[in-house]
């Protein structure tokens, strides 16, 4: 995986290139018409550790920007926000499980979910 280098006020941060990202800190890669979805590295290092990850059933309908599942650090609640629209097809239970993945891995095995994508905007 290539990165780009992001520096923000004093923390520098790796991020993958190809990847899109939105103002609520969540990633998305396409590939086809599915796209996986994570918390950045900048959303999770600022949450400390994450203890609790609950995701939606498969075949969920969600909207882009729409709730879809939510996690817990031991500093806050959090919504997932989807960036895209589309019906769920695939969680990460082995995140549900671990869920310190999405702090240790965030781009890899801490991804939340995967959406056969229907919208973009």
């Amino acid at each position: 995986m290539e990165y780009l280098e992001l520096k923000v006020d004093k923390w520098t941060f790796m991020v993958p290139k190809g990847f899109f990202y939105n103002e609520n800190d969540f990633w998305a890669r396409i590939d086809g018409n599915i796209v996986t979805v994570g918390i950045t590295s900048y959303l999770q290092s600022n949450l400390s550790d994450i203890i609790f990850v609950s995701l939606p059933q498969i075949g969920t309908k969600i909207e882009q920007f729409g709730e879809a599942g939510s996690f817990e650090s031991v500093e806050a609640a959090l919504d997932v926000i989807s960036p895209v629209s589309g019906s769920m097809v695939e969680v990460n239970n082995e995140l549900v499980n671990s869920p310190d993945l999405a702090n240790s891995d965030p781009y890899g095995k801490g991804w939340f979910l995967k959406i056969e994508l229907t919208d973009f905007g």
